[in-house]
């Protein structure tokens, strides 16, 4: 991905941390790195004072944040219909860690709050261009194997972007953190890492020839 040009993100009424200060960080090469690695992201918004929160891949290019759905659904056009704010979360789960009482378990975790008014990309080329980055991302060097996308395809689909400036990061990893005379409690303390692999490639049943798998994304 392209890097940014600021290297601090900004730090406002919205995307600063309030509760686990210590926690937070507001460096914007950590979030880009957080940004990069997730696959999926979740989009919230209000509409006629009901809040929605929908799941959604997302991709990077430079200082911009890009998802898409169907031209009309509520996650892109929303938001352009009506011009708001919108809050984006994109969280990894590291790994649980187990301490000697129920109220010192936690998770080890990366995330990155983003706030931002969506952007409509209108432009053909663009459009294209973007879903390249996209599919780059899900699994290098497919793009140049598929059948090439139509106009149809590219007027259903639509595209937006936020600027990746107002936002802030919240992350753990470390141990247990216990009541100091718990620490002699008989019980097994520590991390149980998540292993991030994936599994056996699942072939589709109407796939008669045999051709070369595809190569997954990198590891995050």
């Amino acid at each position: 991905m392209s890097q940014p040009s600021h290297s601090t993100l900004e730090k406002t009424a919205l995307s600063q941390v309030k509760r686990g200060q210590k926690r937070a960080s507001y460096d914007k090469t950590t979030a880009l790195d957080i940004i990069d690695a997730a696959l999926m992201c979740h989009v919230a918004q209000t509409k006629n004072g009901q809040a929605f929160v929908t799941p959604t891949c997302h991709w990077r290019e430079g200082d911009y944040f890009y998802w898409h759905a169907h031209s009309k659904a509520r996650n892109v056009q929303g938001p352009i219909d009506e011009p708001e704010k919108v809050c984006i979360n994109i969280s990894l789960l590291d790994g649980l860690v187990l301490a000697r009482s129920a109220m010192h378990h936690s998770v080890n975790y990366r995330s990155v709050t983003l706030f931002g008014v969506p952007e409509l990309i209108e432009d053909k080329a663009e459009k294209v261009r973007q879903f390249k980055i996209f599919l780059d991302k899900v699994s290098p060097g497919r793009w140049e194997q598929l059948r090439p996308v139509n106009d149809t395809e590219i007027k259903a689909t639509g595209l937006v972007r936020i600027k990746i400036a107002e936002a802030s990061v919240k992350f753990r990893a470390e141990p247990p953190v216990d009541d100091e005379e718990d620490y002699s409690w008989p019980v097994w303390a520590g991390v149980m890492p998540l292993e991030r692999t994936w599994g056996e490639n699942q072939q589709d049943p109407r796939q008669e020839e045999h051709y070369p798998e595809p190569t997954p994304p990198k590891a995050f």
